[in-house]
């Protein structure tokens, strides 16, 4: 016979705090506000979040994005920083329409956990609203999902999502990319988001978290979002491609946006990587090529442009207060059959 409990159940008593979620959603208001613009409609709280394009716009075209921080996740549970990922999964997700032209209109957030811990799940919130106010964009809804079981205490995941637009007639597509045409590399802020899995296992290795507090730096550097750096540059220069540099490093995202009939030459001896990557290499025994793959290796963004306006585009992002890209290599073309990336130490 089953036993009977003499206890009435609530929604609370199974592990979902209804009333935590009201707080947290009071907490993160000023955050949120402070990201807004003239073209959000409506406050937090509505069932759904409205934008108006109003007439900024003659032919738009929208272009949508969506990522997660991977298991960047784990450590900042270790290390109790949790603000930089929300910076993070603004980053990946901005970065990457921002390859097209776009310019990022509104971002939307879900945090899902077993149990809401609100300073950690208010931190993380706040820090997509500074990564909203880096990138212009504003953080017009989410959502926060209680689900005991399906998260072990204190764990919880992220995922991230952008709308934004362009002019039809200004999308940067890589069409018109020709063997004319150098790489512009944007230093990135240490690994970002990217190889998180091996990053950890280098850890292990090396010891654990406690002993190397003083790599905890390098490794949890927000990854640096692109926006302000880079759309204002469209309208005055000939921009022909951009490639956000995350899983696949060098050697895969750059490919991703050059015509068939071309590829790339990475000169490698062009810039010294952050010592963050020397130090996970030689730890983890990783090889170059492994490297590569796997990280952005001080390069987070590049802009392919015409030679001849190479030093004008480069000059232009540092008067702007943006670090000085560095010229990593050039477009080259190549047969059926040749490999489309080649590196100088091969």
């Amino acid at each position: 016979m089953t036993e009977k409990s003499d206890s009435n159940l609530s929604y609370k008593s199974a592990g979902v705090d209804i009333d935590a979620g009201n707080r947290l959603v009071e907490r993160i208001k000023p955050a949120v506000k402070r990201t807004s613009r003239a073209e959000v409609m409506g406050g937090l709280g509505g069932f759904g979040g409205l934008f108006h394009l109003g007439g900024r716009f003659q032919d738009p075209v929208l272009v949508s994005g969506t990522d997660g921080v991977g298991t960047k996740l784990m450590l900042a549970r270790q290390t109790g920083r949790h603000r930089g990922l929300g910076i993070d999964l603004v980053a990946m997700c901005v970065n990457d329409i921002l390859v097209c032209g776009a310019e990022p209109l509104f971002f939307l957030d879900y945090y899902a956990c077993g149990k809401l811990e609100i300073d950690a799940a208010a931190e993380v919130i706040e820090g997509i609203a500074a990564g909203c106010e880096q990138a212009g964009c504003a953080l017009i809804g989410g959502e926060t999902a209680e689900m005991p079981g399906m998260y072990t205490p204190g764990e919880y995941d992220l995922a991230g999502f952008t709308v934004g637009a362009v002019e039809r007639d200004r999308i940067i597509d890589g069409s018109r990319i020709d063997d004319d045409c150098v790489l512009l590399g944007l230093p990135s802020s240490g690994p970002h988001s990217n190889g998180y899995s091996l990053i950890r296992k280098v850890l292990e290795r090396a010891g654990g978290v406690e002993r190397n507090a003083d790599r905890i730096e390098a490794l949890m550097a927000p990854t640096r979002i692109y926006v302000a750096d880079v759309l204002p540059l469209l309208d005055d220069f000939d921009v022909r491609g951009m490639a956000h540099i995350t899983g696949g490093g060098l050697d895969e995202n750059i490919v991703r946006v050059i015509p068939d009939g071309f590829g790339v030459e990475i000169d490698t001896s062009a810039w010294q990587p952050p010592e963050i990557f020397s130090w996970l290499a030689e730890v983890g025994r990783i090889d170059p090529a492994e490297m590569r793959r796997t990280f952005n290796l001080g390069i987070g963004f590049v802009l392919v442009v015409p030679e001849a306006d190479a030093e004008k585009t480069a000059d232009r992002l540092a008067d702007s207060g943006s670090a000085r890209p560095v010229r990593i290599g050039r477009i080259r073309r190549v047969e059926v059959g040749q490999a489309r990336v080649r590196f100088g130490d091969e």
